[in-house]
C-alpha cells in the first residue's frame, strides 16, 4: 500500500477477533508505513479489534532507546488511525549486529490511539506475543524492568507493586531444540541448547549481581525455561542433566529454574503440558513435576521476605531447612520423601503437635518430628528434630528456647529415636531484663545432654551458621567425647566458637582475621577431629547425616541396623580387586598384598583403603569418619555394609605418610607404616565406642604397635592406647579382628582375644604375630646372640687374627664385623619370625583362624550374620 509492504490477517485471542495489520519499511520510512497500517486498519469489521506491528530496520549504530520509542509514538499519534488499537508493535531491526550482547533488535509497543499513545514498559525488548509465551504474563504483579541479556534471553528486574521491599531477578528464554547427547552406553548426558539458554540466562543474572555488594545482591530469583520440542527424556534423566549442571547456579540467589514443556503421560504416551521445578543450592538437586498454571505470581509474604533476608547473610531459615529435610514424594530430591510435624510445650511443659503456619514460633528454636521414608523403612526413620532460628535474635539462648531443647529430648528418649540439631546460635541471651538465670538454664540442658548421652541416647548435629558460646558446649557434650555416638558435620561459613571475634578483638585477646579463623571446619575443627565431616551446603549436610542413618539407624524395639539388599555376592575373591600405585610397591591387584611371591614377610607398603574397598559391598559406598583429622591419617573409619549388614569397618594405613604440620625434632618426619599415634589411636577408640550397642564392628590389621617418640607420649599417647582398650572391653557387639599383614607390640594387648570372650581374632595366610617383629627383637632383644654368632663367624675369626698382625687389615676388621652383624640380625629375625608364626599364634588361642586370601570377604560375612545372630538372640 504506497509502496510499503503490509499484510492483513486475523486470530482469535481471549474469545475477541483480532485484526491484525503489519508493514514492513525501512526506519526513515516509518511516517508512511504508519499511515500506511491506519489505512489498512480501516477495513477492521465491526465487533473486532485492531492490532498493529510495524516491522523496520535501520543501518548503522542503535540510538537512545527512550528517543526511538518518542520518536514512534509520535508517528503513530499522526498516522491518522480512526480508532483506539488493542495495541501497536515496533521492532526496529539492526542488520549485522546480534553477537554478544549486542541487541540486534529494539521491541516497543503503545496502547491507545486514535490521537494519543502511551508506551507500555513491560514490553520493551520482547514482543507482547511473545511475552505471553513464555508466561512473563503470570508477573503482572511486578514491576519490570528490563536488563541487558544475550540475544534471545529475557532478564528483568521485578520490584513488587504493594511490597517494594520484594526485588528479583527473572530470566525467561526459549528453547527451540532438545538434540540430546549419548554416552557410549546411550545414556542422556547433554541437552547443549537448552544448556546454553540456561548458561546464557546465569550469566545474565550473574554480571546484575557482580555489580552489587554481598549483602545487597538479589534472592529468590527464577530462571523460566519454555520448551517447544516435547521433553521425551525419562524422569531420571532430567534429574540427571540437573544435577550436572547444578553447580553453575552457585552464588545467584535462585529460588528455582521451571520448564515449561510438554511431556508424555507415563501410560498413554499423549503430550501434556508440565511445569518441571528444579531447585537447588548448587550441591544438591530437588526436581518436582507439576501441573502449569497461570497464576500471578505472588509478591513476597513477610515469612519469605525473612527467608531472603537470612539467605543474604548466608544462613537458612528453620523452616526452609524442613522442607529440604522432609521433600514431599512428587518431588525427585537428593533426599528421600518425609513428614513433618511441628510440636511445642503444652500445658504440662511436654512437647505436643501443633499446627500453623511456618515460622509462628514463638521461641528461638523450633522442635518437630520428621519422618524419613526409604526402602529399608518403609514406615519412616523417625527423629526428634531441634532448628535454630537465626531470623529470631540470632537464635539467643534463655528460658523459653531451653525449656524446649531439654523436652525434646525427654521426648528423643521416650521414642527411643536420635535427636537431630541444626544449630545456629549467638549463645546466651544478652539484655537488660535477663542475666545470670539465663547461664542456669544453659547448664541444665548441658546435665541433659550428659544424662541422655550416657544412658545411650544419639544426638546428631550439622553447624549451619555462627555458633557462639554456650552452643559450642553443647556440640561438644553431644559428639565430641569418648561415650557420644553422634556425629557432627559442619557446612560452609559456619564456625563453633566460645567467643567472637569482634569481642576478642575489643577484650584484646588473640583472634584471627574471622570467626572461621577462630572455630572454622578447614583449620579447626576438622584437623582437630571435633568435626567429623565437612558438607558443602546444608543440603549435602543432610544426604550425609542421611547415609550416617544407613548405617546406625535402629527401629525401636530392634537390636541392629536393618540389613539392605545387596546384589555383590558373599563369595565374591577379593584379590581381582585393583589396587593401584599408592605405596610405591607396584601393586597391581590386592592378591599381591597377599601374594608370597610379590609381597615376601608382607613388609611391602600398601594402600589399606583398597584392601577395605575389596571387602565390602560394591553397590553401598562407604563414608569415612574424620578424615581430615590432622596426626590421625594411620587410622581409618568407614561406615560400610558386609553381606547387607552394615558395619564400623576399622584398618591401620599400611604405607608412610606426609606429615600435612611442623614436625618437632623429637618426633617421626612421616607417619610410619602400620603404627598407631596419638591422635588415631584416640580416633579408633572413638569411633569402636560410637558403634558400641549398635552395629559390629570389623577391623582390617596391619599393626606394628604404637609409636613411642617423645611427640606422641608428650601428647598423650598412653591415654589414647588405653582408651582403645577400654573401648574393646566395653563393646557390646559383635567384633571381628582381621590380620591382614603384621600384627605386634602394645597393639596386640588392646585388640587381643582375651579381652573379650566373643571377639573373633583370625588372620590370613602369610600374615605375622607376635610380641614384637623379628628384625627389632633381633637387634634389641637378642642383640647377645647375634654379638656371639659374629664373634664366632669364620670370616670375623680371620679378620680379628690379620688386624692383630696390624697395617691395613685392622681397617677392614671393622666394615666385616659390620656386614657379618648385618647378616647374622636377619638370621636370628628369621628365626624368631619362623617360630613366632600364625600358627603358633592359633596354636597358643591368641587365633581363631587362619584364613586363606580368597576368603577374607566370605569369611567377613559370614562372621558378621554370625554375631547379629548370637546377639540377636
Amino acid at each position: 500500500m504506497d509502496g510499503i509492504a503490509c499484510t492483513l490477517t486475523e486470530y482469535a485471542a481471549e474469545s475477541r477477533r483480532i485484526q491484525l495489520v503489519a508493514a514492513f519499511a525501512p526506519a526513515a520510512e516509518l511516517p508512511r508505513a504508519a499511515a500506511a497500517a491506519a489505512r489498512l486498519a480501516e477495513r477492521t469489521p465491526e465487533g473486532a479489534q485492531t492490532s498493529v506491528d510495524l516491522y523496520l530496520w535501520r543501518e548503522g549504530a542503535g540510538g537512545d532507546p527512550d528517543a526511538i520509542a518518542a520518536e514512534l509514538r509520535a508517528a503513530l499519534s499522526q498516522a491518522g488511525f480512526r480508532r483506539p488499537l488493542r495495541r501497536a508493535s515496533v521492532l526496529v531491526a539492526y542488520p549485522a549486529r546480534g553477537l554478544g550482547r549486542q541487541a540486534s533488535q529494539l521491541h516497543f509497543t503503545f496502547r491507545g490511539g486514535p490521537a494519543e499513545f502511551v508506551e507500555e514498559p513491560r514490553y520493551r525488548g520482547v514482543h507482547p506475543m511473545i511475552f505471553r509465551r513464555m508466561q512473563l504474563a503470570r508477573l503482572s504483579k511486578f514491576e519490570l524492568t528490563r536488563l541487558p541479556s544475550p540475544e534471545d534471553v529475557y532478564l528483568y528486574r521485578g520490584v513488587a507493586r504493594d511490597n517494594p521491599r520484594d526485588e528479583r531477578l527473572f530470566a525467561v528464554a526459549e528453547v527451540r531444540d532438545l538434540t540430546p547427547l549419548h554416552d557410549a552406553r546411550g545414556r542422556v548426558v547433554q541437552l547443549p541448547h537448552l544448556e546454553r539458554m540456561l548458561h546464557e540466562a546465569l550469566a545474565g543474572m550473574r554480571r546484575f549481581q557482580a555489580r552489587r555488594a554481598p549483602h545487597q545482591r538479589l534472592e529468590w530469583n527464577r530462571v523460566l525455561l519454555t520448551v517447544e520440542p516435547p521433553l521425551l527424556l525419562s524422569r531420571d534423566e532430567v534429574r540427571g542433566v540437573a544435577e550436572r549442571i547444578g553447580p553453575a547456579t552457585q552464588g545467584l540467589g535462585l529460588e528455582m529454574v521451571l520448564l515449561a514443556a510438554r511431556v508424555p503421560h507415563p501410560d498413554t504416551g499423549e503430550l501434556k503440558d508440565a511445569l518441571v521445578r528444579v531447585t537447588t543450592d548448587g550441591r544438591t538437586v530437588a526436581v518436582r513435576w507439576d501441573a502449569p498454571t497461570d497464576r500471578p505470581l505472588e509478591p513476597l509474604s513477610e515469612y519469605h521476605l525473612r527467608v531472603v533476608q537470612l539467605r543474604r547473610r548466608g544462613l537458612v531459615h528453620p523452616f526452609e531447612l524442613v522442607r529440604m529435610l522432609a521433600p514431599t514424594r512428587d518431588s525427585q530430591a537428593g533426599v528421600p520423601p518425609g513428614e513433618f510435624v511441628e510440636h511445642d510445650l503444652d500445658a504440662s511443659g511436654a512437647l505436643a503437635p501443633v499446627s500453623r503456619p511456618p515460622g509462628q514460633n514463638g521461641a528461638n528454636v523450633v522442635v518437630g518430628v520428621v519422618r524419613t521414608f526409604t526402602a529399608r523403612h518403609a514406615e519412616g526413620m523417625q527423629r526428634v528434630v531441634l532448628l535454630g532460628d537465626p531470623s529470631r535474635s540470632m537464635g539467643a539462648l534463655a528460658e523459653p528456647e531451653c525449656r524446649r531443647i531439654e523436652a525434646a529430648l525427654d521426648l528423643a528418649e521416650r521414642l527411643r529415636v536420635p535427636a537431630e540439631w541444626f544449630a545456629v546460635s549467638a549463645g546466651a541471651k544478652i539484655s537488660m531484663d535477663s542475666g545470670t538465670e539465663n547461664m542456669d538454664w544453659i547448664s541444665r540442658v548441658l546435665r541433659r545432654i550428659v544424662t541422655f548421652t550416657q544412658g545411650g541416647g544419639e544426638i546428631n548435629v550439622v553447624v549451619c551458621g555462627i555458633n557462639v558460646g554456650a552452643q559450642p558446649y553443647w556440640n561438644a557434650e553431644a559428639t565430641m567425647l569418648m561415650h557420644t555416638r553422634g556425629i557432627l558435620v559442619m557446612t560452609p561459613g559456619s564456625a563453633m566458637v566460645l567467643t567472637g571475634k569482634e569481642a576478642l578483638d575489643y577484650s584484646g585477646s588473640v583472634s584471627a582475621e574471622d570467626n572461621q579463623g577462630i572455630g572454622g571446619y578447614d583449620r579447626i575443627m576438622g584437623p582437630n577431629g571435633q568435626a567429623q565431616y565437612r558438607a558443602g551446603s546444608v543440603g549435602e549436610a543432610i544426604q550425609i547425616l542421611l547415609r550416617h542413618y544407613e548405617h546406625t539407624y535402629v527401629v525401636p524395639g530392634e537390636r541392629f541396623p536393618r540389613r539392605a539388599a545387596t546384589t555383590d555376592p558373599a563369595a565374591r575373591d577379593v584379590r581381582t580387586s585393583p589396587h593401584g600405585p599408592a605405596g610405591g610397591a607396584g601393586f597391581e591387584t590386592v592378591g599381591d598384598v597377599f601374594d608370597a611371591a610379590t609381597n615376601p614377610d608382607r613388609k611391602k607398603p600398601f594402600d589399606i583403603r583398597r584392601v577395605m574397598a575389596a571387602a565390602v559391598d560394591q553397590d553401598h559406598p562407604p563414608l569415612e569418619r574424620w578424615r581430615d583429622l590432622r596426626g590421625g591419617e594411620t587410622a581409618v573409619v568407614w561406615d560400610a555394609h558386609l553381606g547387607g549388614w552394615p558395619v564400623c569397618l576399622l584398618g591401620i594405613e599400611s604405607r608412610p605418610l606426609p606429615r600435612l604440620e611442623f614436625v618437632p625434632a623429637d618426633g617421626p618426619e612421616l607417619w610410619s607404616a602400620g603404627t598407631l599415634f596419638p591422635q588415631s589411636s584416640k580416633k579408633l577408640a572413638r569411633a569402636i565406642n560410637g558403634a558400641s550397642g549398635n552395629r559390629p564392628v570389623v577391623v582390617l590389621a596391619n599393626l606394628s604397635g604404637f609409636d613411642g617418640s617423645p611427640e606422641s607420649m608428650r601428647r598423650l599417647q598412653l591415654e589414647y592406647g588405653a582408651e582403645i582398650g577400654r573401648a574393646v572391653v566395653n563393646f557390646r557387639g559383635p567384633f571381628v579382628f582381621c590380620v591382614v599383614s603384621r600384627y605386634h607390640g602394645g597393639a596386640f594387648v588392646v585388640f587381643s582375644k582375651a579381652l573379650r570372650e566373643d571377639i573373633e581374632v583370625v588372620a590370613v595366610e602369610g600374615a605375622r604375630a607376635s610380641v614384637i617383629g623379628g628384625a627389632p627383637a633381633a637387634a634389641v632383644v637378642f642383640s647377645r646372640e647375634v654379638e656371639t654368632r659374629t664373634r664366632k663367624d669364620p670370616r670375623v675369626v680371620e679378620a680379628e687374627k690379620a688386624a692383630a698382625a696390624g697395617g691395613a687389615a685392622r681397617g677392614r676388621l671393622a666394615e666385616i664385623v659390620a656386614a657379618v652383624r648385618s647378616e647374622k640380625v636377619g638370621e636370628v629375625a628369621d628365626e624368631f619370625d619362623g617360630v613366632h608364626t600364625v600358627e603358633r599364634a592359633r596354636r597358643v588361642g591368641s587365633l581363631d583362624r587362619i584364613i586363606a586370601p580368597a576368603d577374607l570377604r566370605p569369611y567377613l560375612v559370614d562372621a558378621v550374620a554370625r554375631g547379629i545372630a548370637r546377639h540377636s538372640g
